[in-house]
């Protein structure tokens, strides 16, 4: 087959895939050629434009290390993670839903006993957090693992302070057997994705902020149930409803009400205005 041109490139280029061994792959290939091709006749791009965008995947891979994946940024700021995480957890009622893991998640965190601060005593607005953990039904999981990370005041993650010598503001706990995990932290703040590269530049050019609501991280499992990734968003913060990753879901949405000054849970002494998180997450069996 030669001579091809607009309208008849696309079956040929999906005929040279037809004899792909996994037929996965050969649905996957088939569908992307398909529509790829169906976007640059729509979108009629100049050569010029092409070899921006060809010059933009490449500076987005050049920036990608083992501790930055810019191509997973490119993912959340064009929705598509979230998309994939919504195809992936249609939620039963009950559930609890989900949303994306971000990039600060951390195997083996430290563990904490129930009360305790995960805070390494960095400053900000006490808070304090009591989560129940159940099956879709409400049926209490006792022994269920709870990670749970977030931001400091300044809004960074520990990950990103070379001042840190130790893990902070994140840690493990399990479950009692009431299915209860309680922990004393700081109230998290809202932060900026990385915005100092490719995806950076699309969302300047594009008019929009890199910023992310307030939230704490969580990820629960339990023998019998699907993993669950998912965030708790502060209530009123001004980018709920323009997150750069499209993250926020209104169930996920708490006011984490202000408490005054004294004693507060396990006999912490409290000495200004503090938050609490009281919250159910509800898992989906497998």
């Amino acid at each position: 087959m030669r001579d091809f041109n607009e309208h008849t490139i696309t079956d040929a280029v999906i005929d040279r895939f037809k004899d792909t061994p996994d037929p996965r792959l050969k649905v996957l290939l088939g569908s992307l050629v398909r529509h790829l091709h169906d976007f640059v006749r729509d979108t009629e791009p100049t050569f010029d434009e092409w070899i921006a965008a060809i010059q933009f995947l490449t500076r987005t891979g050049q920036i990608s290390s083992d501790t930055r994946q810019e191509f997973i940024l490119l993912s959340d700021v064009l929705g598509v993670s979230m998309l994939v995480d919504a195809i992936n957890h249609r939620m039963p009622e009950g559930a609890t839903e989900t949303t994306v893991l971000g990039p600060f998640y951390v195997e083996g965190a430290p563990v904490f006993e129930d009360g305790e601060d995960i805070s390494a005593g960095l400053p900000g607005e006490p808070l304090y957090v009591d989560a129940l953990l159940t099956s879709a039904h409400g049926d209490p999981l006792p022994g269920a693992v709870v990670d749970v990370w977030q931001s400091d005041s300044d809004g960074y993650y520990d990950v990103q302070r070379s001042d840190l010598e130790t893990a902070a503001l994140r840690g493990r706990l399990v479950a009692d057997g009431q299915g209860r995990v309680r922990f004393w932290s700081i109230t998290p703040t809202a932060y900026p994705i990385p915005y100092d590269g490719p995806v950076g530049d699309l969302l300047t050019a594009t008019k929009r902020h890199p910023w992310r609501p307030a939230h704490l991280h969580f990820r629960v499992s339990a023998p019998g149930y699907e993993t669950l990734v998912t965030h708790v968003f502060v209530g009123g913060d001004p980018y709920l409803d323009s997150d750069a990753v499209f993250g926020v879901k209104t169930s996920l949405v708490d006011p984490y009400p202000v408490q005054p000054a004294g004693e507060g849970p396990g006999g912490r002494r409290v000495d200004g205005p503090w938050r609490r998180l009281d919250y159910r997450f509800g898992l989906k069996p497998v």
